[in-house]
This record gives C-alpha cells, sequence and structure tokens, in this order.
C-alpha cells in the first residue's frame, strides 16, 4: 500500500511538472505569435503609408496639370474674344460710316424730290395755260375737239383698219387651217375603216306565217312569257313573214332576237322552252359583247383595262348613233386620236383611251338616270382612268375642250361621225336641223334672207345694204356663226357666207 500511494504522488507530482512545462512553451509559442503579427502589421502600416504618399503626389501633379491645362485655355479664349472684339468694333465703325452714307443720300433724294414736285406743279401750270389757249383759239372745249378728232380719224382709217383686220385674221386662219389640214389629212390617210351604215336587226324573218301562230302560243302563252324573260315587246302583224321586237334596251333586243331564232330553229316552241333559249341567248350573248370588247381593245393595241369595263365596252356593239355603229366608230375615234396624238407629241395611250371610252355611257345610258356624258365620265372615274381619259366624254361636247387631249378627241369625233356615209338622218330631222339653221340666220337685224345650202354644211345670208357696212358685215357673219355653234348641234362644220349687194338701176329712153 505504501508503494502504491507513493507511486501515486510521483505520478501526480509528474504530471503537474509536465503541464507546467506545457504551460510555459505555449506561452513562449503564443508570444512569438503575437511578436510576428506585429512586426507583420508595422509592415502594412509602413506600406500602406508609402502608398499613400505615392497617391498624394500623383494627385497634386494631375491637380497641376489640369490648373496648367485651364490656365491656357482661358487664355486662348481671351484672345479669341479680343478679336471677336476687333472685329465688332471694325464692323460698328464701317456700319457708322455707311449710316451717315446713307443718310446723306436720302437727304439728296429729298431735295431732288422736292425739285421735281415743283417742276411737275410749273409743267401741270402750263399744260392747263396751254389747253386754256388752245380753247379759245379753236372755239370748242376740250371733249368736243377730242370727240371730233377722233371721229375724223375713225372715219378715215375705217377702210384701211378693216382691211388690216380682214388680212391679219385672213392670214391667220389660212395659217391654222393648213397646219389643221395637215394634222387631220395624215391621221385619215392612215385609217382604213368602213363606210357602210348599220342598224341594230329588230325583226325576224320566219320560215313560214304560220310560224306566228305557233310563237303567240295558245291564249298568247308563249309570247307573253317571250315578253316578260326579255323585257321586250313581240309585234306581230300583217307583214308576211315578219315579226317586230320592240324595246328600249339594245342589248335586250338581241336577246329577244337570238331567242326567237333559236325558237324557230328547234320548232318546239312553248314556256319552258322560251326559258330556256332566253337564258341561252344571254349567256351567248353575255359572251359575244366580252369578245366584242376585248376584240375592239386589241385593235388599238391597249391592255391592263379592267374586264368589267371591258364587258361594258362590249355592250356598244349593240348601240348605233344616226345608223353608225357606236362600238366601230368609238375604235375609230380611237385610231385618229392616237394618230393625231402621235403627231402632236401628246401621250398616245390616254389619247386611244379617250377615244375609245368618250362614248362609254351610251352602253348603260338605258339603265342609268342620266346623261351619256355624266354617266361615261362616272364609269370612267370608277375604274380609275386618268383624269385626261375621264375628261373625253365632257370633251367631246364642249365646244372648247380645256385639254390638248380634249381638242385631239373631240376632232377625231367629227371626223369619224361626219365623213360621208358614216350616219344617216331621217328625213323629218334633216328639214328640221335646216329650218333651224335658217331661223338662227334671220334671227339677226337687217337680214333679208337665209338660205342653208351643200345639205345644211352652208349657209348663205343676204344683208340690207342700208343696214350695215363692210366692217359690219364682217362682224356679223362671226357673230351668226358663233351663235350656231351655242345652239345647233351638227357634225362637222357649217360655213356662214354674209352677202351685202347694192344695185343701182336707170334706163336710157
Amino acid at each position: 500500500m505504501p508503494g502504491a500511494f507513493l507511486l501515486i504522488i510521483g505520478g501526480v507530482a509528474l504530471l503537474g511538472i509536465g503541464g507546467a512545462l506545457g504551460y510555459a512553451y505555449r506561452h513562449i509559442a503564443a508570444q512569438k505569435r503575437v511578436g510576428g503579427a506585429e512586426k507583420k502589421a508595422e509592415e502594412i502600416m509602413a506600406d500602406a503609408k508609402r502608398r499613400e504618399r505615392e497617391f498624394l503626389l500623383k494627385a497634386k501633379e494631375k491637380g497641376l496639370q489640369i490648373v496648367d491645362e485651364a490656365k491656357r485655355e482661358e487664355t486662348e479664349r481671351r484672345r479669341d474674344l479680343q478679336q471677336i472684339q476687333q472685329r465688332l468694333e471694325q464692323r460698328e465703325a464701317k456700319f457708322d460710316g455707311k449710316l451717315l452714307e446713307l443718310e446723306e443720300k436720302q437727304t439728296k433724294v429729298e431735295a431732288a424730290r422736292e425739285k421735281l414736285t415743283v417742276a411737275k406743279d410749273k409743267l401741270e401750270a402750263l399744260r392747263v395755260e396751254e389747253e386754256r389757249k388752245l380753247e379759245e383759239i379753236a372755239g370748242l372745249p376740250r371733249a368736243e375737239a377730242e370727240a371730233r378728232l377722233l371721229a375724223r380719224v375713225e372715219e378715215e382709217s375705217k377702210d384701211a383698219l378693216m382691211s388690216r383686220i380682214r388680212k391679219l385674221d385672213a392670214i391667220s386662219t389660212e395659217e391654222w387651217e393648213r397646219r389643221a389640214h395637215i394634222e387631220l389629212s395624215t391621221a385619215l390617210q392612215r385609217v382604213a375603216s368602213s363606210h357602210s351604215v348599220e342598224t341594230t336587226t329588230t325583226s325576224v324573218k320566219l320560215p313560214s306565217d304560220d310560224m306566228k301562230g305557233r310563237i303567240i302560243g295558245k291564249e298568247g302563252r308563249n309570247i307573253k312569257a317571250i315578253e316578260h324573260l326579255t323585257g321586250c315587246e313581240i309585234v306581230v302583224d300583217e307583214t308576211p313573214m315578219t315579226i317586230l321586237i320592240s324595246g328600249f334596251s339594245p342589248v335586250r333586243r338581241q336577246v329577244a332576237r337570238r331567242a326567237l331564232e333559236d325558237l324557230i330553229k328547234d320548232g318546239r316552241i312553248h314556256p319552258a322552252r322560251v326559258e330556256e333559249a332566253v337564258a341561252t341567248a344571254k349567256k351567248d350573248l353575255a359572251s359575244d359583247i366580252k369578245k366584242a370588247g376585248e376584240e375592239a381593245l386589241f385593235e388599238l393595241g391597249i391592255a391592263g383595262v379592267d374586264p368589267k369595263l371591258t364587258q361594258i365596252l362590249g355592250r356598244l356593239k349593240y348601240r348605233t348613233s344616226y345608223g353608225q355603229n357606236v362600238l366601230h366608230h368609238s375604235v375609230e375615234v380611237g385610231t385618229l386620236a392616237g394618230l393625231m396624238a402621235a403627231e402632236l407629241k401628246q401621250n398616245i395611250r390616254e389619247a386611244k383611251l379617250g377615244g375609245l371610252f368618250h362614248d362609254i355611257g351610251k352602253a348603260v345610258d338605258h339603265d342609268i338616270q342620266g346623261t351619256h356624258i355624266e354617266i361615261g365620265y362616272n364609269i370612267l372615274k370608277k375604274f380609275t382612268m386618268p383624269d385626261e381619259v375621264c375628261y373625253a366624254p365632257i370633251a367631246h361636247h364642249e365646244d372648247k375642250p380645256t385639254t390638248v387631249l380634249g381638242c385631239i378627241i373631240k376632232a377625231a369625233d367629227a371626223m369619224s361621225g361626219a365623213r360621208p356615209g358614216a350616219r344617216k338622218d331621217s328625213y323629218e330631222d334633216y328639214l328640221k336641223r335646216l329650218t333651224e339653221l335658217e331661223n338662227v340666220a334671220t334671227s339677226f337685224e337687217g337680214i333679208e334672207k337665209a338660205y342653208a345650202i351643200q345639205a345644211g354644211r352652208e349657209i348663205r345670208i343676204f344683208v340690207s345694204p342700208s343696214h350695215a357696212d363692210d366692217f359690219r358685215m364682217y362682224q356679223l357673219a362671226k357673230d351668226i356663226a358663233r351663235k350656231i355653234e351655242q345652239e345647233l348641234t351638227y357634225p362637222g362644220e357649217i360655213k356662214v357666207t354674209a352677202i351685202r349687194e347694192s344695185r343701182a338701176v336707170e334706163y336710157a329712153r
């Protein structure tokens, strides 16, 4: 036991000694680490202070550079301001000099104006004094003397003045007529067109008179069906082997004619067959109308026209004007307008379009209210045609078209309609036109007689010798021609010839 106790005491002693030694070692090691850290901290502080000194030095250098640059810029700005100030002072000096010079000139002008006013006053006084002395010498007031002088000059120069006016008018008229004849003859020579007069057929030939009864049908049911479906009236009279179709629309008349010809050829005529024939006729006619419009455009070499407008154009094939087929007339006008436009350096395509569509309103004027002029203009506007082309329906009915193209189309329309054989008038219309022409001429004072000759293309007027002199005759012919242009509608032109004749008769006995 005592030995064990001693061992325990020795172990405890050894443990205490080891702990003391370990504590001493740790204390020494800790002091070493603290000393290293302090040293390192001192080194870091020293480095930071060194860097701070370097940064402050660089900042001072940069600041000095900025200050130097600012001073240099300020110096340059002051120098520029001084130069600007010098220039302004120079300009101000020049301006002051010019202002003084202007004031001096203005003073001279005012002085000259005053002198001029004084001189004008003196001149006016001299003129008044001169007029007073002249009136005293002549014994007449100024107004009366002036009137007598002008009357004498007019009387003495009347013949010379009339001769000069007529000469100048004749020269200008001859020159323009010569040029117009060249252009028109060139265009006409290059156009080959038919001279035959056409009329829309409104009668249907029958193989026999028995066919009339079959067309009428039991209690008139067949003819009623035809009239109801076509909108035309079927006239069955005593004309042998012929029935007539009466209708306001030429297209409807064509539908009725085609349907009747189909029924007559087939032989079966009853309401159901009539309906079928009318439907077939409408379809065939629509195809024919479209083809006619396309052929007209192809003949003029025009492409890019709306198909609906082409269809409307084709309807003119079944429209006539004074016996002239309107589609053929339109193609002819388009051709002539294109030729004249080429000679006059105008737009050829627009000229052809304007000539071709100038009567487009006649294709639908039976179905739409208004004149064919208004209808044609609205149709062309709807299809976005150029303004020159849209003006064509209006231009060819105006006395003086406002555009060159309008004048071309008006001339082409007159050339196509007025050529021999193109159109025809009824006997009644012909007499009415001649009577209206003579009435217009005799409405003027001093006209003794008036005769329309050469189928209404010339009117000769006999004037009372006591009513008009030679100068008045020339003006009278112009006035009559102008009134004819304003009040009458006629193809081509009308020549007005005024005749004044004085006769002295005596007998020797």
